[in-house]
């Protein structure tokens, strides 16, 4: 017997497909400065490496869930752009670590406060409940979504 799980499901779908929709719609809508002063996966990229300190490219790409070629790619970009600094690895020879500058973190820091501010306006009639239980809730998908490993990478 169907528990309406199926439609639960399919109810999820949609949602996070509009999520997705409206979060690139708000994007491109709202000032490029300060909001868009970073492209997505560089504000991605500098938030890991601000949290958790210089990497190389291929714990950023296994942390994201990217192929290393692709990760090299947005990361030369990056440094282009002063926005990271690539290092020799003290632990392997071959390697580099890659590493935000000033500029990076200072460009990271501008974006995410414009980012809260803005989803600060769009929250602004949700209650402090609602706004922990989806934040809450956001970071459980998030967990799992980071959890599936899907076969083939992009």
């Amino acid at each position: 017997m169907d528990d309406g799980g199926d439609e639960v499901l399919g109810t999820i779908e949609t949602e996070i497909a509009l999520l997705m929709r409206m979060g690139e719609a708000t994007r491109r809508a709202t000032p490029v400065e300060p909001y868009r002063a970073l492209d997505r996966a560089a504000y991605v990229i500098l938030r890991h490496l601000a949290e958790s300190g210089p990497m190389n490219v291929s714990t950023l790409a296994a942390r994201l869930n990217l192929d290393g070629s692709t990760i090299t790619r947005q990361v030369s970009a990056m440094q282009r752009a002063g926005l990271v600094t690539r290092s020799p690895d003290p632990s392997d020879g071959r390697g580099t670590l890659i590493s935000p500058t000033d500029h990076g973190l200072h460009c990271v820091t501008v974006v995410r406060a414009a980012r809260r501010d803005l989803y600060g306006k769009i929250l602004a009639d949700w209650n402090a409940t609602d706004r922990a239980a989806l934040a809450t809730l956001m970071h459980r998908l998030n967990v799992s979504l980071s959890a599936h490993k899907p076969t083939a990478r992009n």
